[in-house]
C-alpha cells in the first residue's frame, strides 16, 4: 500500500530518519512532498510512460522524490552518485530521462554533466522551495511509477532494467517483495530498518520503498561505518537490516572491545545479499548476532529469487537457499537441466504473476540472458545439494581459462580476505603468454605499510596448504583500495582492462 494511508492512520511517525543527523520526515510530510512532486513533474510536462533520473548522495529528500515518481507513473532511474560525468551522461542518453533530479553537494558532477547533456533540464536540491510551491494534493491520473535501475557495469557498460508499468493506481500497488518482507521475513509496520548502503541501488531503494509501504520507519545512514552502524542499532533499536558481506567483513575486523561496547540485541532480521559471503565471516556473524542473519540471491532483473534462514544455512553452509520466486533450474551449456550436484549455469523459470524484464535499447543482451527454454539467468554459476539448496561458484565472465583450466576467482578471494591483515581482494585472469591468462590476486592491506614483497610471500604460504597449484596466483599486487561499489559489487571490469593494457603495451614497447 502507498505510504499516504500510513500518513492518515500515523501522521507523525517517522517514514525517513538520517543516522547522523537525526533529521526527520514523518509520513504526513512523506505524502505531502510526493503529492508535490508528482505535481512538479505534470507542470514540467512530464506524463505517465515517460522517464525522469535520480542522481543524488543518501538525502532526506530521496525517497520523497521516489514516492513522487511512484505516484506519476514514470519510469524512473537512480543513478550512482560515484559515477563520471561521462558514464551519468551515457545513462541519462541511453534512458531518455527528460528530466534529472539532483543535490547541491553534487553540484561540480552536475555542471559537468549539464555541458554533456544540456537537452535534459536539471532540477537540483535545494529546490525544495520550487516543489512546496506546488499543491500537495495528489494530481488527477495518478498510476503507479516503476523504476528502471542500470547494472553496475562490472562487465561492460551498463544497461538499464526495464520492467512494463504496473496496471494499479499508485495507491493500491504493491508487489511480490512486501508479501515476501511480511510473510519471509516478518518485517512489519512496527519495523525500524537500518539502510547503510547508498539508496540508488536495486536493493536498498527497493527494501526501504517495501517498508514504507509497509508503515515502517527508515533510517538511513548517509554512509557506511562499521562502528557507526553497531551505534545506530543501538541507538534507534533497529529491528530489520539489509547489509552486504563487505559491511559484515569490516565490522568483524573491529577491535573486540569495540564490538562488545554496542547492543544490537534489538535486531530481529539482517538479511544480506548482493555479493558471496565467505563460509567463516557468515558463522561468525551468526555467532555474534544470533542466528537473525536471513540471505537471499536475487538480482535487479526480477526473474527470480532464493531463500535461506539462518537455521537453514548452519545445516547447509554457503547456501544461498532454496528458489522463493521463480522455479530454480542448473543448466549445461545446451540449456538442458543437470543432475543435483553437478555445476552449471542457474536460471530461473518464471511462475504466474511475475513480470517479464529486457534490458533497455540492447535486444542482444535481453536474449543471451535466456535459454532455449525461456527461462533466463544472471551469468551465475552454481549447483544444488540433495536437498535443492543452490551453492553460487561463481559469475561465468569473471572465470579464468589457465592452461585450458577454468578457475573461478570466488574461492581464492574468500581465502584472502579472511586473512587479518586483508582489508579487500580481487583475483582476476591477467594476460599470459604461455597459459593464455594467470591468476592475479590483487589486495588491499588493512595498512597499506605493510604492502611489499614480504607481504606477497607471507599470502602465498598462506594459501598453499589450502589451493591446489593450479589456483596458486602467479602475481600478489597491492592497492590502497579496490574498484568496489558500496553495495560490495567489484568493478573487476577495470581491473582486467588495466591489466590487459599493461600487457599490450608491454608486447608492442610502448
Amino acid at each position: 500500500m502507498h505510504p499516504s494511508v500510513h500518513a492518515k492512520a500515523h501522521p507523525d511517525k517517522p517514514a525517513i530518519i538520517m543516522a547522523a543527523s537525526g533529521e526527520t520526515v514523518t509520513y504526513a510530510e512523506l505524502d505531502a512532498r510526493s503529492n508535490q512532486v508528482a505535481q512538479l513533474l505534470r507542470a514540467r510536462g512530464i506524463k505517465t510512460g515517460d522517464t525522469v533520473a535520480l542522481c543524488m548522495e543518501n538525502h532526506p529528500w530521496f525517497f520523497c522524490l521516489t514516492w513522487g515518481f511512484q505516484r506519476a507513473g514514470v519510469h524512473y532511474v537512480c543513478i550512482s552518485s560515484r559515477l563520471t560525468a561521462p558514464e551519468l551522461a551515457y545513462i541519462l542518453d541511453d534512458s531518455g530521462a527528460k528530466l534529472l533530479f539532483g543535490s547541491a553537494y553534487l553540484a561540480p558532477l552536475l555542471d559537468e554533466v549539464e555541458a554533456l547533456k544540456p537537452d535534459v533540464p536539471q532540477l537540483r536540491l535545494g529546490v525544495e522551495a520550487a516543489i512546496a510551491a506546488m499543491p500537495a494534493t495528489p494530481i488527477a491520473d495518478e498510476r503507479a511509477g516503476v523504476d528502471m535501475l542500470y547494472s553496475s557495469g562490472t562487465t561492460g557498460r551498463p544497461k538499464g532494467v526495464k520492467i512494463p508499468l504496473p496496471e494499479d493506481p499508485a495507491i493500491d500497488q504493491t508487489n511480490v517483495l512486501v508479501q515476501l518482507a511480511m510473510m519471509a521475513y516478518g518485517i512489519g509496520e512496527n519495523a525500524v530498518y537500518l539502510s547503510p548502503a547508498p539508496l540508488y541501488h536495486a536493493a536498498p531503494l527497493r527494501w526501504s520503498m517495501t517498508v514504507h509501504k509497509i508503515g515502517g520507519t527508515v533510517v538511513v545512514m548517509e554512509r557506511f561505518d562499521p562502528e557507526a552502524a553497531l551505534a545506530t542499532i543501538q541507538k534507534y533499536a533497529i529491528t530489520d537490516s539489509q547489509f552486504v558481506p563487505t559491511h559484515f567483513v569490516r565490522m568483524l575486523k573491529l577491535p573486540p572491545d569495540v564490538r562488545a561496547k554496542y547492543d544490537v540485541s534489538s535486531l530481529k532480521c539482517a538479511i544480506h545479499a548482493a555479493a558471496p559471503c565467505p563460509v567463516p565471516i557468515k558463522q561468525a556473524m551468526i555467532e555474534w548476532w544470533g542466528p537473525v542473519l536471513y540471505e537471499y540471491y536475487a538480482g535487479t532483473e526480477g526473474n527470480g529469487s532464493t531463500f535461506i534462514t539462518s537455521h537453514e544455512w548452519l545445516d547447509h553452509p554457503g547456501s544461498v537457499g532454496k528458489a522463493l520466486s521463480g522455479i530454480l533450474h542448473v543448466c549445461d551449456e545446451d540449456g538442458d537441466e543437470v543432475p543435483r550436484g553437478t555445476e552449471g549455469q542457474v536460471f530461473f523459470e518464471p511462475t504466474e504473476g511475475m513480470m517479464p524484464f529486457e534490458y533497455h535499447n540492447d535486444p542482444a543482451k535481453t536474449a543471451d540472458s535466456k535459454n532455449k527454454h525461456g527461462w533466463s539467468s544472471l551469468g551465475d554459476v552454481g549447483y544444488q545439494d540433495a536437498d535443492g539448496y543452490l551453492f553460487l561458484t561463481d559469475r561465468k565472465s569473471f572465470m579464468i581459462i589457465s592452461g585450458g583450466v577454468n578457475i573461478y576467482p570466488q574461492e581464492i578471494e574468500n581465502l584472502l580476505v579472511l586473512h587479518p591483515k586483508v582489508a579487500d581482494a580481487a583475483v582476476i585472469g591477467a594476460p599470459d603468454p604461455d597459459m593464455g591468462e594467470k591468476v592475479v590476486a590483487v589486495v588491499q592491506p588493512m595498512d597499506m605499510a605493510d604492502a611489499g614483497p614480504a607481504f606477497a610471500e607471507e599470502l602465498t604460504a598462506y594459501l598453499a596448504p589450502q589451493l591446489s597449484r593450479v589456483k596458486m596466483p602467479r602475481q600478489i599486487d597491492f592497492r590502497a583500495e579496490l574498484p568496489r561499489e558500496l553495495t560490495g559489487k567489484l568493478y573487476k571490469r577495470h581491473l582486467r582492462d588495466e591489466y590487459k593494457a599493461a600487457y599490450d603495451a608491454a608486447q608492442t614497447g610502448a
